[in-house]
């Protein structure tokens, strides 16, 4: 099937990185701070990142457990990372001297990382965009064919890709950005690539932002992107960092509720990622080498009642992840099945299980969490998870 891949990988990494990276005040700080374009393109001239190995950020990026990478090829300010021959505002044009675009997906495809591009839409230096297809049809037109050129670019020269991760439609309509037509021709060239929902067109995928929240229809594949701390790309002064469970906890709500969690790196101009987020990253591969299991293929599952962790699931098997151990026994409840057995993921010690009705405790459990980040309690179950009826009064 097109796309299973997707629903099975349920983690990956975001990349905001452009010359915005240079003022290191966040990938908005043009439009925020009204620089003009004159004084903002100069920086295109200064963006040389001697320190930029792809091959180290797939490295990271598959240690932390992720399955797919999507890149910012060109974000809202128009700097485009590879080699567009509808624009002088690039890399390959300007100091850097390179298609860093060719190079991230070398380095994805040698490592047999699935690769995702990320494309805005808009572009902050045309004003045709402020002005929109009703006051400058013609303006508008020929800013349009500059985006879909950029567009069958990346969708063909270089090789398979497996996303297309759109953004900056608005204000604007489908009809407006020809979208229709536009996804047309990425499928002619990408058979196979999965599209989001940011050309204002629902396409294969939902992408809610900063932010869990599953699609109302089961069948639908969805994904939250979201940062570490407060911006997208690099912020020098940025400090409010997440912390480890907290990023743990989001990829297994996501797993949860059978959507994929796209977590975000704003690299320095240098071309490194930031200490605090990949050691954020080697800390949540670790969790994922012994618990990954829990979070890979997981299935939308109805949820059992608990004051210390939530329940992922796939198929008669469900998880229970312990974010608050509670000491020597846990206790869930509205289980509508028979637990057969349980253990500790990480460690595969049993776990002593008692259910009455619908309540199952655990007991014997160590004193102190097993995992001081999240410590997964394995159940098999007689079918499918079911929850019982919770709105009742308890005698």
């Amino acid at each position: 099937m097109r796309g299973e891949w997707f629903s099975q990988a349920r983690f990956g990494m975001f990349i905001h990185w452009g010359v915005y990276s240079i003022p290191a005040r966040g990938e908005w700080v043009r439009y925020v701070e009204r620089i003009p374009a004159s004084e903002y393109e100069r920086l295109a001239w200064k963006f040389n990142p001697r320190r930029y190995d792809p091959e180290e950020w797939v490295g990271l990026a598959q240690e932390a457990g992720m399955k797919y990478m999507v890149l910012t090829t060109r974000h809202h300010d128009g700097y485009s990372l590879f080699d567009s021959q509808v624009s002088d505002f690039t890399a390959a044009k300007t100091a850097a001297r390179r298609d860093l675009v060719e190079e991230y997906v070398e380095a994805c495809r040698g490592k047999g990382m699935r690769i995702g591009f990320y494309y805005s839409l808009l572009d902050w230096r045309y004003r045709a965009y402020f002005d929109g297809p009703q006051k400058d049809p013609e303006g508008w037109a020929k800013f349009r064919e500059y985006v879909h050129a950029q567009v069958r670019e990346l969708c063909t020269n270089y090789g398979k890709i497996d996303v297309l991760w759109y953004d900056g439609a608005w204000p604007w309509t489908p009809e407006d950005w020809k979208s229709a037509e536009l996804n047309a021709m990425v499928r002619r060239f990408q058979p196979d690539i999965l599209i989001n929902n940011r050309s204002g067109l629902p396409e294969d995928f939902g992408t809610p932002e900063q932010k869990i929240e599953p699609s109302s229809d089961v069948n639908r594949w969805w994904e939250t992107c979201m940062t570490m701390n407060d911006n997208w790309g690099y912020s020098a002064a940025d400090r409010n960092w997440k912390s480890v469970q907290q990023l743990v906890m989001n990829l297994a709500q996501c797993a949860r509720d059978g959507g994929n969690y796209l977590l975000n790196v704003g690299p320095k101009p240098n071309g490194t990622i930031p200490l605090p987020s990949v050691r954020r990253l080697r800390e949540i591969g670790r969790w994922m080498r012994l618990n990954g299991e829990s979070i890979y293929g997981s299935e939308r599952c109805q949820q059992f009642s608990s004051m210390v962790g939530l329940t992922t699931a796939k198929s008669t098997t469900a998880y229970h992840h312990v974010f608050r151990w509670p000491g020597k026994e846990a206790t869930i409840s509205g289980v509508g099945n028979k637990v057969l057995s349980a253990q500790l993921l990480a460690t595969r010690k049993k776990v002593s299980v008692e259910q009455e009705e619908d309540r199952v405790f655990f007991k014997d459990l160590p004193r102190k969490a097993p995992d001081p980040i999240d410590s997964v309690i394995k159940m098999e179950l007689d079918g499918k998870p079911e929850v019982a009826p919770s709105f009742r009064h308890i005698p």
